[in-house]
């Protein structure tokens, strides 16, 4: 039954929906206050870094000529390991988790940092190795290769 949750969430959805209950766990249930002089411009960083990681994987994927679309991995034209992706095999996911990071730090307690290993979870399950599975199908050796050589985050 969760296979039909396969490649089927736009992964910015899924940072929408988490961003939304990192607040509403902030508002409802605010677990140990985490707020320090500075917070706000720290989850400020926090947002535009994780911003910028993704942004870095869009436009190495753009360059490549193959498809950004999350959904469809089996559209993939080539296997991209250049530029960040010399670093991270996912700086799109990455750059989310910065981000939400980001979120978790403006709202500052602890239950909404705990949202984040929640969010990198479902995107591992959900999104990531469903498109593992479809590049390896198109690709063989060449993807199982770089999955070996650079890590899934960081």
């Amino acid at each position: 039954m969760l296979q039909k949750l396969e490649l089927k969430v736009p992964p910015v959805a899924v940072w929408l929906v988490f961003a939304l209950l990192i607040w509403l766990v902030s508002q409802v249930l605010p677990l140990l206050q985490l707020t320090f002089r500075g917070h706000q411009g720290l989850a400020v960083l926090l947002f535009v870094v994780g911003g910028v990681i993704a942004l870095m994987g869009v436009l190495e994927f753009r360059r490549a000529q193959t498809t950004v679309n999350p959904l469809l991995p089996h559209q993939a034209s080539c296997v991209v390991n250049s530029g960040i992706f010399k670093y991270t095999r996912n700086p799109m996911y990455l750059g989310m988790a910065v981000s939400l990071l980001g979120v978790a730090a403006w709202w500052s307690v602890l239950s909404g940092y705990l949202l984040i290993p929640v969010f990198c979870q479902y995107l591992s399950r959900f999104q990531i190795h469903p498109e593992e599975q479809a590049l390896l199908k198109l690709f063989g050796a060449p993807f199982a290769d770089y999955m070996h050589r650079v890590r899934r985050w960081l």
